[in-house]
């Protein structure tokens, strides 16, 4: 893609909300290489998908060769964005700031490379700053009565926001100066709930510095599922980018699972592929939902884009062999991702009949009886095998190197026994 390519790429992919000016924006990135940014402030040890959409934006500059930089808030996040909250932020500790800096920056660094890109740190201009100097030099330049008319702000008065929180918008606002004056970045990019605190940024540099400044704020649509829900939220909570946290299986499932109303909104947001590629997968989800198509493609492109080759290979694997019941094809690392966070069962090694191991070491069966007729019923599956005979012998030295033991009763309902040795 060219650089002047890049605003329509993302009015086409819907991934743009609001521009301050989107003429002279579109001029500019057709003139020179863009420096622009996004913040993201370490509240905690690792991003979540949420994040990803900032990112996308950013890594899509990025590779129609314009500069991207992230701010990592080590100043801010010990402060604490108030928008879009209803309540006042838990302040960290420093050393919890520093060491969720550290993650995300190794996130960031695995995203976007080092090459033709950079982040900063605004802890290190913004410590620097007075009580005095924030007051006579950039405070003076912020109107109460604008600030409180900020949504932001202004739908935080009825619960109550703090002095802390309610100069974040200035402070977010130093840090657009500060990278403008000396990485001449020109660009800021947010959520549609940044808008606020952007354009505050903007109006900041065009006081201290110029009117003339070129300097822009955009941002991004809120993004909603086709049911009206959140983006990005399921019954288990975040989406993770840490796969000790979210494993690469599971992250793939989340987006295999996308409905049809929404996977071709999110193969444009989210994946890298060419107009020609989703308006294809677009037409074979009209035409042949059942294959899903479109979503296991969306799943394997962010997949990769996020955890790599290697990781979205397995999560693959996975999936396969769940979906074909050949379970003894996976790993015992395979086995320990797919089944990451759901609960189960530890036992000392032994070996069992299975009618005692349903019953009296893992309890899946509430009584003897019962375990007999459902193992006689072909309910019951050892390691992915129907067994129907009561005499059956548990051994866990079997498969997945005797770490574990996955029994299945019914369609769905799964139990991981793990071993301990």
């Amino acid at each position: 893609m060219e650089r002047n390519e890049i605003l329509a790429d993302l009015q086409w992919r819907g991934a743009v909300n609001q521009v301050t000016d989107l003429e002279g924006l579109e001029k500019l990135t057709a003139e020179k290489v863009v420096s622009l940014y996004c913040g993201v402030d370490p509240t905690g040890d690792s991003l979540h998908i949420g994040h990803l959409i900032p990112f996308m934006i950013l890594k899509r500059f990025q590779n129609a060769g314009h500069h991207p930089y992230i701010v990592i808030g080590g100043g801010t996040g010990s402060i604490g964005d108030p928008s879009g909250r209803k309540t006042e932020r838990v302040l960290q500790t420093m050393d919890q700031v520093k060491k969720n800096e550290a993650a995300i920056t190794k996130q960031m660094i695995h995203l976007f490379g080092k090459d033709n890109f950079s982040i900063v740190n605004n802890y290190d201009w913004l410590s620097k700053i007075s009580l005095l100097d924030f007051l006579r030099i950039y405070g003076k330049e912020f109107p109460i009565n604008v600030m409180l008319n900020k949504e932001v702000v202004s739908s935080r008065l009825a619960t109550g926001i703090s002095f802390t929180e309610f100069t974040y918008q200035i402070l977010q606002s130093v840090d657009f100066l500060t990278l403008y004056k000396e990485h001449d970045v020109q660009l800021q990019i947010g959520g549609a709930d940044q808008w606020g605190n952007i354009t505050a940024g903007t109006d900041l540099i065009h006081k201290l510095e110029s009117q003339e400044a070129k300097v822009y704020g955009l941002t991004i649509p809120l993004m909603l599922k086709a049911d009206g829900t959140k983006f990005g939220k399921t019954a288990g909570g975040a989406v993770w980018l840490d796969p000790e946290k979210t494993t690469p299986y599971e992250f793939y499932q989340f987006w295999l699972n996308q409905d049809d109303r929404d996977v071709v909104k999110y193969l444009k947001y989210f994946t890298f592929l060419s107009h020609e590629e989703i308006d294809e997968l677009a037409k074979a989800v009209a035409t042949e939902p059942e294959k899903r198509l479109a979503q296991r493609r969306l799943a394997e492109e962010v997949t990769t884009f996020v955890h790599g080759e290697e990781a979205c290979a397995e999560a693959e694997h996975i999936s396969q062999a769940f979906f074909a019941g050949d379970l003894l094809s996976l790993s015992a690392k395979e086995v320990e991702q797919c089944f990451h966070g759901m609960p189960g069962v530890t036992v000392a090694h032994d070996t069992w009949n299975l009618v005692q191991f349903l019953t009296d070491v893992t309890k899946i069966e509430p009584s003897r009886r019962q375990a007999r007729e459902d193992i006689n019923n072909g309910a019951i599956y050892v390691n992915g095998f129907r067994q129907q005979d009561v005499d059956f012998v548990v051994n866990p030295d079997g498969a997945f190197e005797g770490k574990f033991i996955i029994i299945r009763k019914g369609k769905k309902k799964y139990t991981l026994v793990r071993i301990e040795k």
